[in-house]
């Protein structure tokens, strides 16, 4: 195998990229979409075919047709899987950008996020409640010290 060979190849480090995957997948596209058009062709033209033959002999009515689409189903199967390979690698492309291409920023987002959040909590607990709310706190009503320790929502 020469270098010129390896350059042609697709390899793990040269799909890392947005722009490389798209490339891939439009090089890809290309080469899969007429397969999936030549097997849809034959397909159907294989089918027809085998409608308009004669019924063999021993044959209920319509039982030509049904071996007919019997028998050329494998080859719209084989069309719908190279499509289906098709739709797997736009899948993989998605899958990829955002499990590692996009995760670290959402990740940063919510370092900052909880620290924002973190820091107002601690603001307000350092900060002492309002005059008003101290006296219609139960603590220090009829219960005397008994909720002091407790939290709201805890």
């Amino acid at each position: 195998m020469s270098a010129a060979d390896n350059a042609d190849k697709w390899t793990p480090d040269r799909l890392e990229t947005h722009v490389d995957r798209a490339i891939h997948l439009e090089q890809r596209r290309a080469q899969l979409q007429p397969i999936v058009d030549d097997l849809r062709r034959l397909a159907r033209e294989m089918q027809a075919k085998l409608k308009e033959a004669e019924a063999i002999e021993g044959d209920f009515p319509g039982q030509s047709r049904i071996r007919a689409w019997n028998t050329a189903r494998p080859l719209f199967k084989a069309a719908d899987d190279v499509e289906k390979a098709l739709a797997d690698l736009v899948s993989f492309n998605a899958r990829f950008q955002r499990s590692y291409e996009d995760l670290p920023d959402k990740r940063e987002e919510k370092r900052q996020r909880k620290a924002l959040a973190k820091g107002g909590q601690q603001q307000a607990i350092a900060s002492p409640p309002p005059a008003g709310e101290q006296a219609a706190s139960p603590s220090n009503g009829q219960y005397g010290g008994v909720f002091d320790g407790l939290r709201k929502g805890a």
